[in-house]
């Protein structure tokens, strides 16, 4: 027999930890090769841990909610000879001294309330806060960092650089603040009250917590304009009714209104970059590629970004098969942490819900996203060499939300006229 360590896999090169949600198996059971071990779940993306080996499940080392870095070990296997034997871990003695520093450092942590982060006065992110709390840093320590972001916030490159050098830094002495017998007993969180006891009170899943968070810093971080305008989509419909028929016998995949929005951004894009960018701190990174974020809704009523990735290099039924991926995966559950990474622009149709136009939140750190109206029958003014005359055409509203800390009224607006003026250009006997 041998033990084999089953390890967090990487999940792409942005995805440093993820969180145990659930665990599919218990100690003792037996697994299969590839057989599902556990439940993970990133910022975004829900997901499972298979098996690398067939055996028994000896040993789980994390529990549910725990957070675990990429590459650490979570459960061993026993497996049969031929298997990939554990590497035990050397344990140092540790020396008397340090021995006794570290009781006193427990016995500190059960007299001493932990710090309050919402006494400031300045503004941490929830992010900052649980670092600091894991890494025991008081509220006087936070505060005499030096932030690089926005009015001198403190960001997580900043606390992780203050945390690497802390050693070598004297140290911020917090006053003690000592519990008494009544409070040392963790507070339990307060749960709203039902006034007239028919309410029901439900506590929000651990991704709609993620999702309000987002919306919030993002509303704090950015400063949001919106610009409108209506485009006539008469010709894109009459097409796409010509051709799609043809297209899913040929391609096996439907052709929905999505791409075709999608490539007219892609180029506008490309003609105006000042709106491929983001934004860390009082910095501006021009982002080489375009990486178009596609808004998409989960049966279960939350929200999610998968990317499609240089989509400017797709050609039209690249970027269909590429949305209808992107979509069945989102809905499915399979989405793999690394599709919802890179993003550089994002794009929201509102329309599918009946909406005329709306007015997004920009998805972090990038500065602008459109949403896609409802595609409507109106009656319109229709020129002609012959005169005007009232016609009944196929509108819909654009909605361009940009951050006005960097793109200015007339960048954000040009940059949705030239969405427009694509879409309304298009070839009506376009092959594809």
């Amino acid at each position: 027999m041998a033990k084999f360590e089953l390890k967090l896999p990487k999940m792409g090169e942005s995805v440093a930890e993820a969180t145990v949600t659930n665990w599919l198996k218990k100690v003792g059971d037996k697994i299969e090769m590839d057989e599902a071990v556990l439940e993970i779940a990133t910022d975004k993306v829900d997901s499972e841990v298979p098996s690398e080996v067939a055996g028994i499940l000896v040993e789980i080392l994390f529990n549910t909610d725990d957070v675990v870095q990429v590459g650490q070990t979570i459960a061993i296997i026993e497996t049969e000879g031929g298997a990939v034997a554990s590497t035990p871990e050397v344990k140092a003695e540790a020396p008397v001294a340090v021995v006794e520093v570290a009781k006193a450092v427990e016995v500190a942590k059960e007299t001493v309330a932990p710090a309050d982060f919402s006494a400031s006065e300045k503004f941490f992110s929830p992010l900052v806060k649980n670092i600091a709390k894991e890494e025991g840093i008081s509220l006087a320590e936070l505060e005499s960092i030096a932030g690089s972001g926005k009015d001198g916030r403190v960001n997580k490159e900043d606390l992780l650089n203050y945390i690497k050098n802390r050693g070598s830094q004297p140290a911020v002495v917090a006053t003690p603040v000592v519990a008494s017998k009544a409070t040392l007993a963790p507070a339990a969180q307060s749960v709203p009250v039902s006034v007239n006891g028919g309410d029901e009170i439900v506590e929000m899943d651990r991704m709609r917590k993620l999702i309000s968070g987002y919306m919030v810093a993002s509303v704090q971080t950015s400063a949001h304009v919106q610009s409108f305008i209506e485009v006539d989509v008469t010709n894109i419909v009459k097409w796409r009714d010509k051709v799609k028929n043809a297209f899913e016998k040929r391609e096996g995949e439907k052709l929905t209104f999505t791409p075709i929005f999608m490539e007219a951004v892609a180029k506008a894009l490309k003609d105006f970059p000042g709106m491929n960018i983001s934004v860390d701190g009082e910095f501006i990174i021009k982002r080489k590629n375009i990486n178009l974020g596609m808004a998409a809704a989960l049966p279960n009523g939350n929200l999610i970004v998968p990317v499609i990735k240089n989509a400017d290099q797709l050609n039209l039924v690249g970027m269909a098969k590429a949305v209808n991926d992107l979509g069945n995966r989102a809905k499915a559950g399979k989405l793999k942490p690394d599709d919802t990474q890179g993003g550089t622009y994002t794009v929201t149709n509102v329309g599918t819900f009946g909406s005329v136009f709306g007015t997004p939140i920009i998805n972090q750190p990038q500065v602008g996203i459109l949403a896609l109206g409802a595609i409507r029958k109106v009656p319109a003014v229709i020129e002609t060499p012959e005169g005007d005359f009232i016609g009944i055409r196929q509108k819909m509203f654009l909605s361009h939300s940009y951050d006005h800390r960097v793109v200015d009224g007339a960048l954000g607006g040009s940059f949705v006229k030239r969405v427009a003026d694509y879409l309304e250009a298009w070839d009506i006997n376009r092959d594809i």
